[in-house]
């Protein structure tokens, strides 16, 4: 026998009133949260203040903003304008009136002029309920600082922020770009000329505890820094030196020496002129063509190089390594990995056999060798696989190489070339060692170098830095830092918690103390990032006891 609740009709009912308690829901639903929305897009605007001036300059002379919050952009005068400096500055805070009112009128903008210079100075009011009328306890309190600057051409600029994105346009002079907390983004840099008159300065000097840096042009020497965001760079005319904590290095030209590093990121050289040295603590290594000698070490990548002109040393613990054009002594090792190798020394003479300067050496723990060699190469080869066989070393037939296989044991091959020349050691604990002609595998070569070529033409227009290209504007990542404030424990500014909430990918963080009129406090950094709009503003909250 059937139970009741079994019947149709007792189906159909409760379906029925099903149907009634959603829609009773959903309407009760909308009714509560509909007025927050509203409430919400209906919010009142922030309570704000401007400040702007205009100074009489002379060409050539430098500008110095100081501020301990808030972004900071750099535009100039057309070329043919009269020297003039124009400045503005918007600050914005969500306290509600009448604070609001008091907070922005405590801001504080000064502007001094000497015979050299401008000097800007921005600060943040300081904010306690014994000094502020009408100020809660325990509430936070968020500002937003701009800070933008129109100079001639012609200037320098001397940019120190305490948390904020850093942008300027095209400048003449040397620029100094600090930032405790967010992206630096330069256009072209310097004149020619520049830098013979320089000293020890380079003609760009940025830094950030935690951003990202992009750098068009330099016409001199540059100094990059930052703690953990990636370093995008155009051409160099001088020097480089380029350091992350932990993003991506990557340069279009540079043409004089280079020194890149990084605690993981890859790093990717289009062309260099000089000397290059370069040290990644786990990324892969990419360079186009060096004109000087190269010193590269990645603690788990692979490297890659089509060219370099001088000595060159490659080290990695365990990627491949992949030489498509050595004309000059090499040494090259990795733990893991395959080596690749053409040895292609430039012809002097026509006439006679082409050499290497010196004695160079292959070795891999596990991986295979593999290496090709001119016809016309003078060369001896003294080749080794620890744990062989026989077959663990593949020669041409026509290479006059004498090899000595055993079934259990090491293998070994000897012999010269052309009459002998300098010593090319191959070396690999389990691998394979193969030796053959140039011209065997021409269309092979080709392939990795239209390979490398495209690959390193993608990473360098992915930053927007191939040639042609203007500024970068892809999406960035932003930083946000917090100074933890407390009349005991240190005074601090910390980031809301109804903004966005942020991806921790890193932090870091450090105390030093310093002195304002309300005493003594302490600073502490910490790094969040999370993806925002263009025009990015820097924002903080103060926290009152």
């Amino acid at each position: 026998m059937r139970g009741f609740s079994n019947s149709p009709a007792f189906s159909s009912a409760q379906k029925a009133n099903d149907c009634v308690c959603r829609g009773i829901f959903l309407l009760v639903f909308s009714l509560l949260f509909l007025p927050l929305s509203l409430e919400a897009e209906n919010a009142p605007l922030h309570a704000s203040v401007d400040r702007n001036g205009e100074l009489r300059v002379s060409s050539g002379m430098t500008l110095h903003v100081n501020a301990d919050w808030g972004s900071v952009r750099i535009d100039t005068l057309p070329l043919n304008a009269p020297p003039v400096l124009r400045y503005s500055v918007h600050v914005e805070t969500e306290a509600a009136e009448p604070l609001a009112q008091k907070l922005l009128e405590k801001y504080s903008l000064t502007t001094r002029e000497t015979l050299d210079g401008v000097f800007l100075t921005g600060a943040l009011p300081s904010v306690h309920p014994q000094g502020v009328a009408h100020m809660p306890v325990g509430r936070n309190i968020q500002f937003w600082v701009q800070i933008a600057v129109t100079v001639p051409y012609n200037f320098s600029v001397d940019i120190n922020t305490g948390g904020g994105d850093i942008e300027t346009g095209d400048l003449a002079g040397r620029v100094s770009l600090v930032t405790q907390g967010g992206n630096i983004r330069a256009g072209r840099i310097g004149s020619p000329g520049m830098q013979a008159n320089a000293g020890d300065l380079p003609a760009a000097k940025l830094e950030t505890q935690g951003g990202h840096i992009f750098l068009l042009a330099v016409a001199g020497d540059v100094d990059a820094y930052t703690a953990g965001g990636h370093i995008q760079a155009g051409i160099i005319s001088g020097n480089a030196k380029l350091r992350t904590g932990g993003g991506h290095v990557r340069a279009s030209q540079i043409k004089g020496t280079a020194r890149l590093e990084t605690d993981g990121g890859n790093i990717a050289v289009g062309e260099a002129g000089g000397f290059v040295a370069v040290r990644t603590g786990g990324g892969q290594i990419d360079f186009g063509e060096v004109h000087g000698s190269v010193h590269a070490q990645t603690a788990g990548g692979g490297i890659r190089v089509m060219y370099v002109a001088g000595p060159m040393e490659v080290e990695s613990r365990g990627g491949s390594i992949c030489l498509t054009r050595v004309a000059n002594t090499v040494r090259a090792e990795t733990g893991e990995g395959t080596i690749t190798a053409w040895i292609t020394p430039d012809a002097r003479d026509s006439h006679r056999p082409v050499r290497l300067p010196g004695p160079s050496q292959l070795s891999s723990r596990t991986g295979d060798i593999v290496v090709f060699v001119p016809r016309d190469l003078a060369l001896t080869v003294d080749a080794t696989v620890e744990n062989g066989g026989p077959n663990r070393i593949e020669v041409d037939p026509a290479l006059p190489l004498n090899v000595q296989a055993h079934a259990v044991g090491p293998s070994h091959a000897v012999g010269n070339l052309n009459g002998g020349g300098a010593v090319l050691k191959l070396h690999t604990a389990g691998g394979k060692i193969r030796l053959k002609y140039l011209d065997e595998e021409a269309s092979l070569r080709q392939s990795l170098l239209d390979e490398q070529k495209q690959r390193l033409a993608q990473k360098l227009s992915d930053v927007g830095l191939a040639e042609g290209n203007a500024h970068p504007r892809q999406p960035l990542r932003c930083q946000t830092w917090c100074r933890l404030r407390t009349r005991r424990k240190g005074i601090g500014l910390t980031r809301s918690s109804t903004s966005s909430r942020p991806r921790f990918t890193e932090a870091s963080t450090r105390t030093r103390r310093t002195s304002r009129s309300a005493g003594s406090f302490i600073l502490h950094r910490t790094t969040l990032r999370w993806p925002c709009a263009p025009g990015f503003r820097a924002r903080c909250a103060c926290r009152s006891d």
